[in-house]
This record gives structure tokens, C-alpha cells and sequence, in this order.
């Protein structure tokens, strides 16, 4: 059965908005899609770390991973996560691990704080 949480919804609040490393108006300035020059509305951005409804596009993905200085895979595994889910096998390697480990897999489930010790040990 997969494991699913709002990993986009959560990495983009962790970074974005009041008291966090960037407002919201820095970010939208920041997430910029490089391929079509796509950039997130300031109430994109609220909605998204509100956790209001939003789509999720390539062209978001990528802004995000820009604007968030992160790989756009670890990006992708979190929207991949937040849409569709992942089974335990995919979220303990390549870019669903590393996400995990960054949106703290710790205070999810007791499965994902196993996983997230043995990374901490084998790191």
C-alpha cells in the first residue's frame, strides 16, 4: 500500500513564509521555471503553504526546485509523494529517501522514523 503525505505542500512551508527563510514575495521572485520562465503567484504561494488546493505542473516543480535552491528530482519525489504515493521499498532510496530525510521523516510514522535512524546511522 503507498505511504502518502502533502511532502510538496510541507517542503515548500518549511522554507517559505512568516518566520521562515523566505517570504512569500521573495520566493514567487525566486520560483522561476527556466524552461518557459513559469513563476508561482504570490497567492500561489499562499495557497500552497496555507495547504490549500493547488495543482501541481512541471513547470511548478521546477519553480519550486529553483526557488528553493534544491534538485528538482527531490522536488519531484515530493509532489510524486503528495499526488500518488510511494510504497515503503521506493521511499528508502535515491530522491524519495532523500526527501524523506529532508521534510523530517521523523515525526510522520513509526515505519518512516525507523527509516529515517538507519539513514542517520549509516550516514
Amino acid at each position: 500500500m503507498p505511504q502518502q503525505r502533502n511532502a510538496l505542500t510541507e517542503l515548500v512551508k518549511a522554507h517559505v513564509g512568516e518566520g521562515r527563510r523566505m517570504s512569500t514575495r521573495e520566493f514567487a521572485a525566486a520560483a522561476v521555471d527556466a524552461e518557459s520562465d513559469w513563476t508561482p503567484s504570490k497567492s500561489l504561494v499562499g495557497k500552497i503553504i496555507g495547504g490549500q488546493g493547488y495543482n501541481i505542473t512541471p513547470q511548478l516543480v521546477s519553480a519550486i526546485a529553483a526557488g528553493l535552491g534544491i534538485d528538482r528530482e527531490i522536488v519531484a519525489a515530493a509532489a510524486h509523494l503528495q499526488v500518488i504515493g510511494y510504497t515503503e521499498v521506493e521511499l528508502t532510496k535515491g530522491a524519495p529517501a532523500k526527501l524523506i530525510k529532508i521534510i523530517g521523516a521523523d515525526a510522520s510514522t513509526d515505519k518512516a522514523q525507523a527509516v529515517a535512524e538507519r539513514w542517520e546511522r549509516e550516514a
